[in-house]
């Protein structure tokens, strides 16, 4: 499942042939500074080798910079995108010792970038900082016309700098929470993140290991203001990051170990509330306080080489598609060596793109696939009909007026005017642009449909403070926070079928500031994009492009196959759990007290360890079969004091191998303990000569129950040398939570294993240990489509069927140049059929496409082509 990449070659150019890269700062209006030389040549030529056009490939930093920790992300009013990092050693193959302090990226379309700069050059620390800090995980937000980043320092406090550009010059605002204090939270004063709601109210979160808090800010989001709130209490839980989407909000979140290489089992999960200061539950309703690991796993290690990814943004692209900003480990590249100035122990870890999907109401990456590897479909960051207004060719413009400034470039000034393209587009659209008012009139963008019925426009009314929307089902309304300023702010409009939706933020960074939606008469049907106003306005980056589908099926989980009797025990018998089944033996037989009683084994927890050097604790082992296999168990394990765990093991050694356990885990800076699913390794760190085991920083599953069934799913990765091993849990022995997966060197065969171990004081009681064949995959569905355009008198109608001929019921959307239809569930044998008008008597040829999703499956998209006809 490994893939390979040319990242570790284009490096290898860097450390050969660059040169050292002088500490900088960004002066507004100033040419963005270079990397090493060497670099763009490499970053084109990685781009030609791995990324064919419209598609990128992860690392998305590869060849720019080595690393890119705790990224956040922005696309500034000049259209272009901004991403800044952590401070880290970036230019460390080029031969630059030491760090940049808070790096700065720019891309044209998010997945090439070039470097930019440094928010604060070695010199221009500011006087209040710390001797000794490190500067962590900016983030990065548009507030009343300039730009707010907000900044971690590594031994506590948070910073704020504001910049009229992305690129600066940046002021500093001193602390937002002061040094030494932990501001009202009990936690790490670090990894903050602002959010703006609907209201208008600002919010500040942050926290690391083990409480997240959230705060008001006040209304120039400078200070806080208002009471603190804790929202989360986890195992190493850090890295808010809080949208709004539909009726929720969405607090992102990561947990587990994060900086440990090739061993970082960091995750990032979800919980979501009607209200930004919570409660926030994950999916199984678990309160994202209690004292438990919690599920709503967004992005988790999967085995294809990025390891430990987290600490994640969101941006949206001009389709309106969602994407995932964060950063992960390559397995073989894990590591910095010494680094002048820097701590000893720094992981690399570059920047990463992913498409983040909302399915059953939940964030996920890539449908469930995680972290992806070779070439992906790219964000959309290009119209089909748009300007950044530089000037106004392919415009038609009344009281309409190219100018510049320093942040957004070329923009559109209004007076009473308005600009229109000449180029048209169709289908199901979105329309964006950023605009500003400069009286208390109006600014509108849409679409003009020429008398089609396709009209539809969305509003910032200043006058009345309202958001208006407007299509043929007529207007709707949502009001403007209190006070909202008339700066730039991002106005967007999409048409999906018969509805229209509306939305008004600040920087598209998933916190929209009003949402109002309508009806229109359907698909867009030759459409210009149009701006206007009734006063004094302008106008930028305007555009349409076709609107994203959303992906609304998770990819297949894991399926268990047939039950393997050599390989499984159901504990029947009395006595000692060799006794029972020969099959069973130990490694160091200590556990005396482990016997059958009444059909399970009933195994006291041992003071004793399996840690590193420290491989005192008893294992009950048996073969594993050949080849992949899921083996289960049923354990039971009430709640009790830390220190404490039992569980499934894959062994090789006592210095190679993964477990699935539940454990208790002490919570830092907070008197408690929390019941946890842990999924650990240990393995040999290869970088480490000799080489040395190594225990993970683990990944953590949803919560455990008193009883609770565990699996672990085996697969042995030959090609790549590799043991690989994915986990789930379940509290009710039918509905499974499949997790992140662990991968370790293969030098010895896995066998299955059973422990209970760390203090003295509970007891596990185990059912079963059941191993199953893995099933195949779920077949891909089948289904014919047809489509024809015909004549009803001088009207022309396009209908499509699909025919579902597969063995299992598949859902089905429609989508035409004339509008769309979803079929929740199409059973074996029957059709879905829309026929769709036209409104005109001529049809040109063209294509319908059907997308069939069978449960568990991936989308399969059907296109089918239809000839012209008219009907006049």
């Amino acid at each position: 499942m490994r893939r390979r990449r040319v990242v570790q070659a284009a490096a290898a150019v860097l450390a050969a042939g660059a040169l050292a890269v002088p500490a900088v700062g960004i002066a507004e209006g100033a040419p963005l500074p270079s990397a090493p030389a060497v670099t763009p040549a490499v970053t084109a030529a990685v781009a030609a080798a791995d990324a064919p056009a419209g598609t990128y490939e992860n690392p998305v930093s590869a060849g720019v910079v080595d690393t890119f920790p705790d990224p956040s992300m922005i696309r500034g009013k000049d259209g272009r995108y901004y991403a800044y990092g952590t401070q880290n050693p970036v230019f460390d193959s080029a031969g630059e010792a030491g760090e940049r302090i808070v790096p700065v990226l720019v891309s044209d379309d998010m997945a090439h970038w070039q470097y930019a700069g440094d928010v604060f050059p070695q010199g221009a620390r500011p006087g209040w900082w710390p001797g000794d800090s490190r500067i962590w995980a900016p983030d990065i937000r548009y507030v009343d016309g300039s730009y707010h980043l907000t900044y971690g320092l590594s031994n506590g406090g948070i910073g704020l700098s504001t910049a009229p550009t992305p690129t600066g010059p940046w002021t500093d605002r001193g602390a937002v929470v002061a040094h030494g204090s932990d501001g009202g939270c009990p936690s790490g004063t670090i990894d903050q993140a602002m959010f703006t709601d609907d209201d208008g109210t600002r919010y500040l979160y942050w926290g690391s290991y083990d409480v997240l808090c959230v705060s008001a800010m006040t209304a120039d989001a400078t200070a806080l203001t208002g009471p603190v709130t804790q929202i989360a209490a986890g195992r190493r839980a850090e890295g808010s990051f809080v949208v709004r989407h539909g009726d929720h909000y969405y607090l992102l979140y990561s947990d587990a170990g994060c900086c440990d290489g090739e061993f970082s089992g960091y995750t990032v999960k979800a919980g979501r509330s009607t209200s930004p200061l919570g409660p926030f539950v994950d999916p199984d309703g678990v309160d994202l306080m209690a004292s438990s690991s919690k599920g709503g796993i967004v992005l988790a290690g999967n085995g294809n080489g990025f390891v430990g990814p987290g600490h994640n943004a969101v941006q949206t692209d001009l389709a309106g598609q969602d994407w995932m900003v964060y950063h992960a480990i390559d397995e073989k590249d894990p590591n910095f060596g010494l680094v002048p100035g820097a701590p000893g122990n720094l992981s690399k870890r570059p920047l990463m793109i992913d498409r983040l999907d909302w399915i059953d109401g939940w964030p996920v990456v890539n449908a469930g696939a995680g972290a992806s590897a070779g070439p992906q479909q790219a964000p959309v960051t290009t119209w089909d009909v748009g300007s950044t207004f530089d000037d106004l060719t392919g415009w038609d413009a009344t009281d309409a007026s190219p100018a510049t400034e320093a942040d957004a470039g070329g923009y559109v000034a209004l007076d009473g005017g308005t600009v229109r393209s000449r180029a048209t587009v169709d289908g199901d659209v979105r329309v964006q642009g950023d605009v500003r008012l400069a009286d208390a009139g109006s600014v509108s963008i849409g679409l003009d449909g020429s008398g089609t019925g396709a009209d539809v426009t969305a509003s910032l009314d200043a006058a009345t403070g309202e958001l208006v929307v407007q299509g043929s089902g007529g207007a709707a309304r949502a009001p403007l926070p209190a006070g909202f300023s008339a700066t730039w702010a991002t106005l967007s409009v999409e048409v999906r079928g018969g509805e229209v939706t509306a939305s008004l933020a600040e920087d598209a960074a998933g916190e929209p500031l009003a949402t109002v939606t309508t009806s229109s008469a359907g698909a867009v049907d030759g459409a210009a994009v149009v701006a206007s106003s009734t006063g004094a306005a302008d106008v930028d980056n305007l555009g349409a492009a076709a609107l994203s589908t959303p992906v609304t099926e998770r990819v297949p989980d894991p399926r268990v196959g047939e039950l393997l009797p050599a390989y499984s025990d159901d504990f029947d018998g009395s006595g000692r759990p060799e006794t029972g089944d020969p099959a069973w033996r130990w490694v160091r037989g200590g556990a005396s007290q482990a016997t059958l009683t009444g059909g399970r084994l009933s195994w006291p927890t041992q003071g004793a360890e399996l840690y590193r050097t420290d491989n005192s604790a008893s294992v009950l082992l048996r073969d594993a079969p050949e080849g992949d296999f899921v083996v289960e168990t049923k354990l039971d394990l009430p709640a009790q004091s830390a220190n404490r765990q039992a569980g499934l093991l894959l062994y090789a050694n006592d210095d190679s191998f993964v477990k699935l356990v539940h454990s208790v885990l002490p919570l830092s800076r907070i008197n408690r303990s929390a019941q946890v699913t842990e999924f650990t390794k240990e393995a040999p760190r290869p970088t480490t000569v000799p080489a040395t085991a190594v225990f993970s920083g683990p990944m953590f599953g949803p919560a455990p129950a008193d009883t609770m069934w565990m699996r672990l799913k085996y697969h042995h990765d030959v090609e790549n040398g590799e043991h690989e091993a994915r986990m789930a849990t379940s509290t009710d022995g039918s509905t499974w939570t499949w997790g992140g997966t662990w991968t370790w060197p293969d030098g010895q065969p896995v066998q299955i294993g059973l422990v209970s171990m760390n203090t003295a004081g509970a007891t596990a009681r185990f059912d079963y240990v059941h191993t199953y064949a893995v099933a195949d995959p779920v077949p891909d569905p089948q289904v014919e489509v047809t489509a024809q355009a015909r004549c009803v008198g001088s009207s022309a109608v396009l209908a499509v069927r699909a025919l579902n001929t597969g063995d299992a019921p598949a859902g089905v959307a429609i989508a035409t140049p004339f509008g769309s239809k979803p079929v929740a569930q199409v059973a074996p044998g029957r059709s879905a059929y829309q026929s769709f008008a036209v409104r005109k008597g001529t049809v040109p040829a063209g294509e319908a496409t059907v997308t069939v999703t069978r449960q568990g499956g991936e989308p399969q998209p059907v296109v089918a082509a239809y000839d012209a006809v008219s009907c006049t």
